[in-house]
């Protein structure tokens, strides 16, 4: 079982994943749902604070590098053009549905590349994230919750 609690932690942590993905691999392991909601919420409002550290130190020690700068601005023209409208318009608000929409290219790590490079303040973004992703695992869990056991 402790393998499957770490699965869904690393799941839910991985830009691959996130809590959309992370919270069904525990509940088809036959993780509690309490546990794996809680478990999955963890890994995944970890990300804003890491991601976010991890793009500051990665452009200030990387940007002289044309591969790394490439790559960057290719990332980040793709986090602009999707989350721009709704962010410029509604801020951090726009930057909370746009997280908490469990969709795919719609988690925090796309929200933390939108409020970095839209240059929005720390705090502010990372509340708006928290409170999308806790908004995001919350639907996926119950969804879950309510589906008959069969389905799984």
């Amino acid at each position: 079982m402790i393998y499957y609690i770490v699965f869904t932690f690393l799941i839910s942590l991985s830009p691959a994943g996130e809590g959309r993905v992370g919270i069904p691999y525990g509940v088809l392991n036959e993780i509690p749902i309490v546990l794996t909601f809680i478990i999955g919420l963890s890994a995944n409002l970890l990300v804003f604070p890491l991601f976010y550290k991890a793009i500051s130190l990665m452009n200030h020690f990387l940007w002289k590098y044309k591969s790394y700068k490439k790559a960057a601005v290719y990332l980040s023209k793709k986090a602009k053009r999707t989350t721009q409208n709704s962010i410029k318009k509604y801020g951090a608000w726009g930057l909370m549905v746009f997280v908490m929409i469990p969709l795919p290219v719609t988690g925090a790590y796309m929200g933390t590349i939108a409020a970095y490079i839209l240059g929005m303040d720390y705090k502010r973004s990372f509340i708006a994230t928290s409170v999308g992703v806790t908004i995001a695992c919350t639907i996926i869990t119950l969804t879950l919750y309510f589906i008959d056991s069969e389905v799984l």
